[in-house]
């Protein structure tokens, strides 16, 4: 596609001076119309594809040709327009400087009014318009209607007032008190109706709930408040005192269960503590007599540690006595061996003694025989020598008494020294006894010691022992006291509970709850 004066470029590249490609616009939109310039004048273009021929049809002319009578229209509507609009404004001006004390009069009485609903002034005033014209006749329906709405508003503020009275009165928890004032006005009386519809139903619903909970008061939790045709808080506060006696009824199952509970416990703690009570006060006697018995040992274990501390001392006494009689067995020994010694010395003496006697004797024999033989001269001699021999013979008796004498002294003193040999032997013996039994009883004595502490710790412990009886005893009397005292508060909550009216009261097993 060529154009007819521009050869050599195709169609479709032929643009307006504002870029618009025409042809290329008219085959993408192939229905419509388009717009665009051409040596500098404004083109209009309507078009039209024709799918079934394959034809696009092409029409366009000028827009100043389109819009020639068009313009000269307007150009004459808006002459005319000017003129009338000049006139209609001459006419309204006067109307409106006619008019406006008219309106001013109209504004005055509305502001009053305006007033008077508002509250800022307790009276109105009428619109002072008496012409015939169409302001006197809305002026006259002004002021009647305003009269009806004073008359209205004054019956309306009558309703108002003695509803907030009684709004009032509802206020403070008077539910007896209604609206008995009529009015004109539907909706104040709709308002009305259903304030005192409300207030009925508060009532109702309000000495329900009084009435049921004046049975609470008085114990009855049987009844229910209905809750039938109740929505949000009237709702809600029935099913609050429904849940209040719901829950009474459910704490007083549980104090009733508690309470029989408690009481066949406390019979049982009862029955218990009484046996726990005789068991002290028998532990508490045994305890004073085993204490008793204790004191009673504990004072012979303490005169036998006495009395085994004597017995060391006497023992130790006897010790010291016995090394004394053993010291002086043995110088009774020295003695008799010395005596022994002596006596062997006498014997060699009488000897001597002996044998100068048997010598004498001979020469007294021969001093005689000698003095024989002399005759008388020798009958002095032979006196002396008689007195001689008599002496030697005496003196010969003498020494074999004395032999004798010596003898039996040296059989006594081998007896005394055998004697005093055996007492050697036996204070040995006695020296070792007492020893031994110097050591059992310093053995006896500190095991005496040993069991007096021992005794004397337990019987510090039975002491303790007994102080501890005691207070148990008298913990089991002061329990024994609580017990009875438990007892019958538990007898006085079934009691109690008893004398309350609920539901489920006769249905508590107590040997499910045990």
């Amino acid at each position: 596609m060529s154009h007819p004066t521009l050869s050599k470029k195709s169609g479709l590249d032929i643009s307006d001076k504002n870029g618009v490609y025409i042809v290329k616009e008219i085959l993408n939109k192939k229905n419509g119309d388009l717009t665009y310039i051409w040596n500098d004048e404004e083109k209009f273009t309507v078009f039209k594809n024709f799918d079934e021929w394959n034809w696009l049809l092409v029409g366009g002319v000028n827009s100043d040709e389109i819009f020639k009578d068009a313009n000269k229209l307007m150009y004459l509507i808006i002459t005319l327009s000017v003129i009338t609009l000049i006139v209609i404004s001459i006419s309204i001006f006067i109307t409106l400087t006619i008019s406006l004390k008219s309106l001013k009069r109209i504004k005055d009485g509305l502001l009053s009014f305006f007033r008077y609903l508002n509250k800022e002034s307790n009276s109105i005033e009428k619109i002072a318009i008496d012409s015939e014209d169409e302001f006197g006749i809305m002026a006259k329906q002004i002021n009647e209607n305003i009269e009806k709405a004073k008359k209205a508003t004054d019956e309306d503020r009558k309703l108002i007032d003695e509803t907030v009275a009684v709004l009032s009165e509802f206020e403070h928890g008077d539910l007896c008190q209604r609206i008995n004032i009529e009015v004109s006005n539907p909706a104040l009386m709709e308002l009305k109706n259903v304030l005192n519809r409300m207030a009925n139903n508060l009532e109702s619903n309000i000495e329900n709930v009084l009435n049921v909970l004046e049975q609470y008061s008085n114990y009855n939790y049987l009844n229910k408040i209905s809750t039938k045709n109740l929505k949000e808080h009237l709702l809600k506060l029935a099913n609050g005192v429904n849940t209040l006696g719901d829950s009474i009824t459910q704490m007083l199952i549980e104090n009733k269960s508690i309470g029989l509970k408690l009481d066949e416990s406390s019979n049982i703690l009862l029955k218990n503590v009484d046996k726990l009570n005789i068991s002290s006060n028998e532990a508490a006697a045994s305890l004073e007599q085993t204490s008793a018995s204790l004191e009673q040992i504990t004072s012979n274990i303490r005169s036998n540690s006495q009395n085994v501390s004597k017995m060391t001392q006497l023992s130790q006494k006897l010790l010291n006595s016995s090394i004394e009689g053993e010291k002086l067995a043995n110088q009774t020994t020295a003695s008799m061996e010395d005596i022994s010694s002596q006596v062997s010395e006498i014997n060699e003496a009488i000897s001597v003694i002996d044998n100068i006697a048997f010598q004498t004797n001979i020469l007294s024999l021969n001093a005689a025989v000698e003095a024989a033989t002399a005759g008388e001269a020798g009958k002095g001699f032979a006196v002396v020598a008689g007195e001689v021999r008599n002496l030697a013979n005496r003196s010969a008796e003498a020494a074999k008494e004395i032999k004798n004498i010596v003898e039996n002294a040296t059989l006594k003193a081998n007896q005394g020294k055998e004697i005093a040999n055996s007492m050697i032997e036996g204070y040995k013996e006695l020296n070792e006894n007492i020893k031994n039994s110097s050591k059992l009883i310093y053995d006896i004595e500190n095991s005496s010691k040993e069991q007096l502490m021992g005794i004397e710790q337990i019987n510090d412990a039975v002491n303790s022992l007994d102080e501890q009886t005691q207070q148990n005893a008298k913990i089991a009397s002061l329990t024994h006291d609580v017990a009875v005292e438990t007892d019958e508060i538990a007898k006085m909550v079934v009691k109690k509970t008893d004398e309350k009216k609920f539901v489920g009261k006769d249905s508590i097993d107590l040997n499910k709850l045990l």
